[in-house]
């Protein structure tokens, strides 16, 4: 027999300046654990598959905004070890589609006062980011971008390149090839700590009698009469009345153990960090026709990434050759770069779809709901997917964020083509 389902929440105590000076009198032996290290019960209302920043955010909106606590957040590795610990930490909301405008730049406001909610310092720097035009093409479409923004009520503009070279001074804006004609520039968005959003959610959703099951692998979906009746994990059977698989690159993996397909590709996308060096550039600047971005950590760290590899796979590693690929392609508009050793470099599994935009969807399958595709910019996303995806979840139909991202678009011919206006899709 399943256990009975009793969600306790943890009384949350609170981190501030206070707290710090006195722990600091005791030697810092009073400080809790930030989530307790649950051990999965038999049954819960809701089961997330995914402790990454997606599924984490999707619980706690599951809470705060619905009040549904009897949730259990399922990982196979360790919170947080998937694409939200792998990721470079770009966030901004100027998206040339409606839906997809409205979705991001939910997120980003939410990113905006995500510290000051959760009570955990998620490091959001809004220091503005800038993307560059390197082409007529480019300046056309980023220019169409910004009126569409303006419409869609979300701040950004066009400058010329007088003012990214006064906003990057070690950028060379003449290079032979590819000079910079100016660029779109919103000046709200910027940078987060990666694994600090996950921690953040993950106390927050702890606190509130959520289960976070880490080492915790899903290996099959029970269906009943076209209904979800329960998973089958290697730690045991969990029963649950609803399911949440937010899962990025693994998503077609567990739909298939649900029974239906998902119109998406899973590819590696590969960033490296240099060596850590004085404070030399306070904005996020993407160069998507030399295809890399850059932008300087709290560390001092260059944090570089590029496209995606050209064929599909599961690896979570880095390859010299792409490395050298995406180094190759900045180092003419960023000379300094070539200068600088590389400190380290990673891999991620992205989940595309062919019009580069998310499905936030109910399923075939009874109680089943789907929160992938969001490529190679699920980061910038996390608050609005999860505010959007609990509502999904909650309701059993999508609400205005969500109402577009259905999986029938494919089928129907409505795509929310973002190949463009994303450029490399970050």
């Amino acid at each position: 027999m399943p256990e009975p389902s009793t969600p306790t929440a943890r009384k949350p105590r609170r981190y501030s300046v206070f707290a710090i000076a006195r722990e600091a009198m005791r030697l810092h032996s009073g400080w809790e654990r930030a989530w307790a290290d649950a051990q999965p019960r038999g049954r819960y209302k809701v089961v997330v598959i995914g402790a990454g920043g997606h599924g984490l955010a999707t619980a706690y909106y599951l809470g705060k905004n619905f009040g549904i606590t009897d949730v259990a957040v399922l990982e196979k590795g360790w919170l947080g070890g998937g694409n939200t610990g792998r990721n470079t930490t770009i966030i901004r909301s100027n998206y040339l589609q409606d839906p997809s405008a409205a979705i991001y730049d939910k997120s980003l406001k939410l990113y905006e006062t995500l510290s000051q909610e959760l009570n955990y310092n998620v490091m959001f720097s809004p220091r503005g980011l800038i993307m560059l035009a390197q082409t007529e093409h480019e300046v056309r479409g980023y220019k169409r971008t910004a009126i569409a923004n303006h419409l869609q009520g979300v701040a950004t503009r066009w400058i010329e390149p007088a003012e990214v070279k006064r906003l990057v001074p070690i950028m060379n804006i003449d290079g032979p090839r590819y000079p910079v004609l100016g660029g779109l520039y919103q000046e709200r968005g910027g940078t987060a700590r990666h694994d600090a959003v996950a921690w953040g959610y993950a106390r927050a959703c702890s606190q509130m009698g959520m289960d976070i099951v880490q080492n915790c692998e899903v290996a099959g979906v029970d269906i009943a009469g076209g209904r979800v009746r329960a998973v089958e994990t290697t730690r045991g059977r969990i029963e649950c009345d609803k399911l949440a698989i937010v899962v990025a690159g693994h998503s077609s993996v567990v739909a298939e153990m649900a029974g239906f397909r998902l119109p998406i590709e899973s590819i590696a996308l590969q960033a490296l960090v240099s060596e850590p060096i004085k404070p030399c550039m306070d904005v996020v600047v993407m160069a998507n026709t030399v295809h890399g971005y850059l932008s300087q950590s709290d560390k001092g760290e260059m944090v570089i990434g590029g496209g995606t590899d050209g064929f599909n796979n599961y690896t979570q590693r880095g390859s010299w050759q792409h490395v050298e690929e995406t180094v190759r392609a900045l180092i003419e508009t960023f000379p300094m770069l070539s200068r600088l050793k590389m400190l380290r470099q990673w891999g991620g599994i992205v989940d595309m779809t062919g019009d580069r935009s998310p499905i936030l969807s109910a399923t075939p399958v009874g109680g089943v709901f789907v929160n992938c595709g969001w490529g190679t910019g699920g980061f910038k996303a996390i608050p609005g997917s999860g505010w959007a995806m609990a509502e999904l979840v909650a309701k059993g139909a999508p609400g205005p964020l969500a109402a577009d991202f259905g999986m029938s678009r494919f089928a129907e011919g409505r795509f929310i083509d973002e190949s463009v206006a994303a450029g490399v899709a970050h």
